[in-house]
Order: C-alpha cells, then sequence, then structure tokens
C-alpha cells in the first residue's frame, strides 16, 4: 500500500508491491498539450472541492508541466523474473542489520513508548524503515506534485492518482510545506517510510511534539508514524510475523501456499519444527507455509502478522525480507539454509512457462510472468503427476519437463 521501492522487479510472490502498475497492452504516451492542460482544469476542480485553496490551486497546480519519464516508469517492465534468492540476498544485507541495529539502540527509548503504545516491537518498525529508505540515507528525488499529476493526466490510474494528488495538495497546506521540497518516488511515495500522500494525511503522527509533522526529515515523526499505521492495519499485539522452520522428508508440499492456512497444531501432526527441533506446539493461531526458493531452500511458517505486512507492500519476499531483518537486528541467527542458487529466467520464458501448462490442463490464469498462487497451484498439481518434489517452484527440471510435456488433442473437438 505504501512502497515503490521494489516496483521494477518482478517476484516469484504472491503479487507485486501492493501499489504497482505494469502496464499489459494500454501503452498511452505523454498527454498532449492540450489534453493536460484539459486534465489540469479537471483537478483543479477537484482541488477545490476537496478544499484547497485558491493560491494553491492556481499557482501551485496550475503551473505543472507533465513529467514525460514517469510514464515510462510506470510502463517499465524487468527482462528477467527475479528469484527469492536475488531479491533476498539484496535486502536482508549484514549493512541494513548493523545499521538497524544502531538505529534501535539510538531511538531505544522512544522505541519502547511507541510499542507501548501501538503494540507494534521495535525491531518491525526498524526493518519497515531499513527496507523502505535505507534508514533516510535515499528516500527518492522526485517532485511529488509534478509526478502525481502527470499519472492522474494518464487513463489508465487516473481516479486513483487524481485521488493521491488531491491529498498531497491538502497535505502542503495542513503541514506549511514548499512545493519544491515535496520530493519522493516517482509514483509520488514520501519521507523516510514512503508514504503515500493519502496514508501520509490519516496515519502520519507527531512524534517529537513540535507541532508538525515532517517524515521528510523527522526520524520520530516517521517511527511514530510507522507504528500507528501498522496498529490500524491489524497488527496483533504479542504475535510474531512468522519464523523459520524444518520440513520432514516426505512432506507433502502441496499442504504449502498462503492461501491454505491451518492451525499450528496441524502444522506440529505433520511434523513441522522450529529451527532448533522444538515442536511447534499445539496453538489453534492460524499459520501458512511457504517454500519461496522451493524445496532445497528455507521454509518459512507465517502467521497473522504477516498479513498485516503484506498489507504495507503485497509482495511474499517483502513480507519475508522485512520479517527476517527484524529478526536480525533483535539478535536472531541466520537462516538454516544457505539461499540455493535458482533459475534465472526471463520474463518471456516464464510466459511460455504459464502457457504451456493452460495447455496442459493446468489453470494458472492469465500468463504474465507472475509466480503467483495460481501458477504455484498448476506447477505443484503438474509435479505430482510426473513424480517431482510437489513444492510449487518452477525448477529447471520442471520447466523441462513441461516443455516437453505432450499436449493431449480433442478427437471431439477436430471431428
Amino acid at each position: 500500500m505504501i512502497s515503490f521501492s521494489s516496483f521494477k522487479t518482478l517476484v516469484f510472490a504472491t503479487g507485486l508491491t501492493s501499489l504497482s502498475f505494469v502496464a499489459h497492452g494500454q501503452q498511452s504516451s505523454t498527454p498532449e498539450a492540450d489534453s493536460f492542460g484539459q486534465c489540469i482544469e479537471r483537478l483543479q476542480q477537484e482541488a477545490r472541492d476537496a478544499g484547497v485553496s485558491e493560491r494553491t490551486t492556481v499557482d501551485i497546480l496550475g503551473q505543472v508541466k507533465p513529467l514525460e519519464r514517469i510514464l515510462s516508469y510506470d510502463r517499465n517492465q524487468p527482462e528477467f523474473v527475479q528469484t527469492f534468492t536475488g531479491y533476498f540476498s539484496k535486502r536482508v544485507t549484514d549493512w541494513r542489520i548493523n545499521k538497524g541495529r544502531e538505529k534501535l539502540q539510538e531511538h531505544k527509548e522512544f522505541l519502547a513508548e511507541l510499542t507501548k503504545q501501538y503494540g507494534v516491537p521495535a525491531q518491525y518498525l526498524i526493518a519497515f524503515w531499513g527496507l523502505e529508505t535505507n534508514f533516510g540515507s535515499y528516500k527518492g528525488k522526485t517532485p511529488i506534485i509534478p509526478a502525481l499529476t502527470t499519472l492522474a493526466c494518464d487513463q489508465r490510474r487516473s481516479v486513483y492518482f487524481s485521488g493521491e494528488l488531491v491529498q498531497a495538495l491538502l497535505l502542503l497546506e495542513r503541514e506549511e510545506l514548499d512545493h519544491k521540497q515535496m520530493v519522493g518516488s516517482w509514483a509520488g511515495a514520501m519521507g523516510h517510510t514512503q508514504f503515500m500522500p493519502t496514508a501520509y494525511m490519516k496515519y502520519a503522527k507527531d512524534g517529537d511534539g513540535d507541532g508538525k509533522i515532517d517524515l521528510w526529515n523527522n526520524e520520530l515523526d516517521a517511527l511514530a508514524s510507522a507504528a500507528h499505521f501498522l496498529q490500524n492495519l491489524g497488527w496483533k499485539t504479542g504475535y510474531r510475523w512468522g519464523r523459520e522452520v524444518i520440513i520432514p522428508e516426505g512432506f507433502d508440499y502441496q499442504l504449502a501456499g498462503k492461501s491454505q492456512p491451518q492451525p499450528l497444531s496441524f502444522w506440529s501432526q505433520q511434523n513441522v519444527t522450529q529451527v532448533g527441533g522444538k515442536p511447534l506446539g499445539e496453538s489453534d493461531l492460524k499459520s501458512a507455509l511457504l517454500v519461496p526458493a522451493g524445496h532445497t531452500g528455507s521454509a518459512f511458517m507465517v502467521y497473522p502478522n504477516f498479513d498485516v505486512i503484506l498489507r504495507w507492500n503485497n509482495s511474499e519476499y517483502y513480507g519475508i525480507a522485512v520479517g527476517h531483518l527484524a529478526d536480525r537486528i533483535n539478535g536472531k541467527g541466520t537462516l538454516s539454509k544457505p539461499l540455493p542458487e535458482l533459475p534465472n529466467y526471463t520474463l518471456v520464458e516464464m510466459q511460455q512457462f504459464q502457457e504451456k501448462l493452460n495447455q496442459l490442463g493446468y489453470d494458472v490464469g492469465e500468463a504474465d510472468g507472475i509466480l503467483g498462487p495460481a501458477t504455484r497451484k498448476g506447477v505443484r498439481a503438474f509435479q505430482v503427476t510426473v513424480g517431482l518434489i510437489a513444492d510449487g517452484y518452477p525448477s529447471k527440471e520442471t520447466v523441462e519437463a513441461v516443455k516437453n510435456a505432450p499436449v493431449e488433442i480433442d478427437d471431439a473437438k477436430n471431428s
């Protein structure tokens, strides 16, 4: 819902970042002068209706010029599909762990107050901050008002970005900001925690009590805002995000997937254990098993707070990275298994793989190159039929087997 930090990379997860905008077919160009001018007039009226002052509506919004590069970012698709290994190794780094521990100590007392007030443990706030902007070292340099205006005048996501633009203008007035200093991501995310304008208006908090909310320059405001946001997303106090687990030999991997939660006691009955061999327990807490790198990589048991993380950024890779980074910042150890070397597929290769699965009768939905729940389910079903470990991961062996599998011809259709 907030982050655009990982937009340019398609991941093997349940989806892209929750506000990702990969175009499929519709490739509108930057609006020409006349149509852009008409769009500005429309946006000015929407701003007035929402209570934005005439001065801001005319002197700021009325002077905006389109940013051509924004739409090229919006349409960008990567050549390769990134693996869990590639994603995780670039985000859970020694630098982020060490810097996170420094920040945890630096703001120790303030973070303790936030945990008491909002119920979110400090290490998670630090982990989100680290993944979003490297603890504020890179918050983006794109001017927010022109970027949002450009996207609002593009038909593909006009309604959404028009709303965000109006909220950005209201924010500018509420916090008495200089619009030239309102910079962030190309899609409008701002500050240490990369809040979109709507989230900034609704959830941002004055952490240091100075009467202003400055997510660009004030770390305490940013941390308090993150805590408040996570609380409102439904964070369950006293529960962790999940944990790495050990899966026994002969395990039925068709049970895996976030869409198939079970009570924790169920997984204990399947002999899934904590990394050290301790049982998971007999709780009725709903939990799901994820195997993002296939059976050769680490497995993770995720709990309801993992879903809260996904409401911040709807990518399972992101959720696992946040959770594990938080654990590491809090003193926990590394993963029990080294990150496996995984195939480096192009987007086209993955689309062809999905198309062939559909032809074979394994419905994986649109061949979009994204390894979402439907594709994983189809892959598992195929792997069962050919005697492969049904972990839902497109290993080289699985892809080759799909490629070589004959497509049955329906005689009835050809008679």
